[in-house]
């Protein structure tokens, strides 16, 4: 009877060794890859608006076929913030003896799809053109639970339901008055 128990303890530890553990170690190297690759997409996205100056439909749709390649559900945030210059304040191009500060206003995601990728076949989309002193942000944090995350709950309950394993955030000032 002991033997028969140690046979089974022994089979079972082997299964896991075999087959879970590198089914783990490819799950999480495939994690791997999509940060990568989401993390590149969202800076080479962002470095393009800063240096062309404006966000177009083409360049919105490019990034995100990029980052849903991994095989991911992505949640990305756009923030722009609007270099407001008014007169009587100090403008980016004026010299720093004037008095007044640089005011921005925020503009978000929801605001911006609905100019350059709108829902309803009424509205083409168009560019959305930023000037020079304008910030760009985009953060991506993937929505699904991907392979290495559900083993990893199966396993030892690391990773809660609500967390998120592949995220990417870059910014910048926008370098370029769009066109």
């Amino acid at each position: 009877m002991n033997d028969t128990f140690v046979i089974i303890i022994a089979i079972a530890i082997s299964v896991v060794l075999i087959f879970i553990f590198p089914l783990m170690t490819m799950s999480d190297r495939t994690d791997d890859v999509a940060q990568l690759t989401v993390e590149t997409a969202t800076k080479e996205f962002v470095d393009e608006i800063r240096t062309t100056g404006k966000i177009t439909p083409d360049k919105y749709s490019k990034f995100l076929e990029n980052i849903t390649a991994t095989g991911n559900t992505y949640d990305v945030e756009l923030i722009i913030q609007i270099l407001d210059e008014n007169p009587g304040k100090k403008a980016a191009q004026t010299p720093t003896t004037r008095i007044g500060e640089n005011v921005y206003y925020t503009i978000y995601t929801s605001q911006i799809e609905e100019k350059i990728a709108p829902n309803n076949n009424s509205v083409t989309p168009t560019a959305w053109i930023l000037k020079q002193g304008d910030m760009v942000s985009v953060s991506v944090k993937n929505t699904n639970q991907t392979l290495s995350q559900q083993l990893k709950n199966f396993f030892y309950s690391v990773a809660g339901k609500d967390t998120y394993t592949i995220a990417a955030a870059h910014g910048g000032i926008v370098t370029a008055t769009g066109k």
